[in-house]
């Protein structure tokens, strides 16, 4: 891919300046013709499912309702959103998926308040759900006994993978279900994050293997998420021609031996938000420690967790407030405010610093962490009492503030202080 700038001045056209002058930092900006391109990348799918644990904000899940994508749920917080912006709660296919290895008390009893399709992860699911609600069709999400992933924590599947129904259980769960009357329509396989087709034949296969174990029942099959986005200018992006095919031909097999069509789901949450998001930050301190040159700015892990979690790789570009792009570059550190050794974005897995060439800047010049749109703002917190930052899309060349700043009083609302 081409190789991305170091100095910029715009987010979809519309001037970062401005915005952080408008919406104050740190501050993480959408744009929304990114998401409907990813979006249309994956039409040859039957049904498009977000996963929304990557960006769960209103906004977002209201434009992907649109586009007609579907969407997965792993919370009773997550089917709340998915509700509030539009989506009905049962259809053919389900609007709403409830996937999760455990019900806990609020999901179990939402999902059969509202009949919301669940992907079971467990055989106790299968016995809480059959129990309070026989009759229903369900998913089984299938661990196949290995799994694959960019970290060893995003790898989902093998013998160490809490995730999913061990394949080796497979007659006992197919058992249990009819017991309790559930009918088994779908399976889900999904193994990790940036799954290569090496990787991704093998779990072709086994998703052969368990829908020809489970029977003519199952209509769907789900590819699951995981599909990579170039963080880096060496990465590649993903072929999605040969990713469909080798779905579709497991898909033709199941279709041929249970004479019926069967639906192919993919459910990508990254790949649709990753490259729309960007976190924009003011640089407020630039310090030499011995040799190394740091960039202090007011964003920390707070707001962006995957450095300090995972060693996560994302492009930074300085946006000089002067406009003056003729600026030396510099081997730099770039640190967040956050009382923490830790509050690092250019880190390798294992918490390894490491520099990252970029223009010289000043106090007052800005930064932008790019394909920051996943697991960004969904992993925020508010370590260090920092409220949680504003979200804004834009649409149409037009800037629209989707999420509030939180103010310092929301830190504290809730808590109390025992009289007496």
């Amino acid at each position: 891919m081409a190789e991305r700038k170091t100095l910029r001045c715009d987010i979809a056209g519309i001037d970062v300046v401005s915005l952080a002058e408008q919406f104050g930092t740190p501050l993480y900006v959408y744009d929304a013709e990114t998401i409907r391109l990813r979006f249309n990348e994956l039409r040859k799918f039957d049904v498009v499912r977000y996963a929304q644990k990557a960006c769960s904000n209103l906004a977002i899940l209201s434009l992907l309702r649109q586009l007609g994508a579907l969407v997965d749920a792993v919370s009773a917080g997550e089917i709340h959103r998915a509700l509030v912006a539009g989506y009905p709660a049962a259809g053919d296919p389900p609007p709403i998926v409830y996937t999760a290895d455990i019900f806990d008390r609020d999901s179990l009893e939402l999902v059969v308040e509202k009949g919301i399709h669940v992907n079971c992860g467990s055989r106790d699911m299968i016995q809480q759900l059959g129990e309070r609600a026989p009759g229903r069709e369900i998913t089984l999400r299938i661990n196949p006994g290995f799994g694959h992933g960019h970290s060893r924590k995003t790898n989902t599947g093998g013998e160490f993978s809490k995730h999913g129904i061990w394949f080796k259980e497979l007659g006992e769960a197919l058992a249990q279900a009819k017991e309790l009357g559930l009918s088994v329509t779908g399976l889900h396989m999904h193994i990790g994050s940036g799954s290569d087709f090496e990787h991704l034949a093998k779990v072709c296969s086994a998703m052969e293997e368990v829908a020809f174990a489970v029977g003519p029942s199952v209509r769907t099959i789900s590819a699951g998420g995981g599909l990579p986005i170039p963080y880096r200018d060496s990465d590649q992006r993903i072929d999605l021609e040969r990713y469909f095919e080798l779905w579709n031909t497991t898909r033709r097999k199941l279709e041929s031996a249970f004479g019926h069509l069967v639906r192919l789901e993919i459910e990508p949450g990254r790949y649709l938000v990753a490259e729309a998001g960007y976190l924009v930050t003011e640089i407020r301190a630039v310090k030499k420690q011995a040799d190394n040159l740091f960039y202090l700015v007011d964003a920390g892990f707070n707001n962006l967790a995957r450095p300090v979690m995972y060693g996560a790789y994302h492009p930074i570009s300085v946006v000089p407030r002067d406009r003056n792009f003729a600026r030396p570059e510099y081997d730099v550190i770039v640190g967040g405010p956050l009382c923490e050794s830790g509050d690092i974005f250019t880190q390798e897995e294992g918490g390894v610093v490491v520099t990252r060439r970029l223009p010289q800047a000043s106090v007052g010049d800005y930064l932008v962490i790019e394909c920051a749109g996943a697991y960004g703002f969904v992993m925020g917190s508010n370590y260090n009492a920092k409220p949680l930052c504003a979200e804004v899309l834009i649409d149409g060349g037009r800037p629209q503030l989707i999420r509030r700043r939180q103010s310092y009083r929301e830190l504290w609302e809730g808590e109390s202080i025992p009289q007496g």
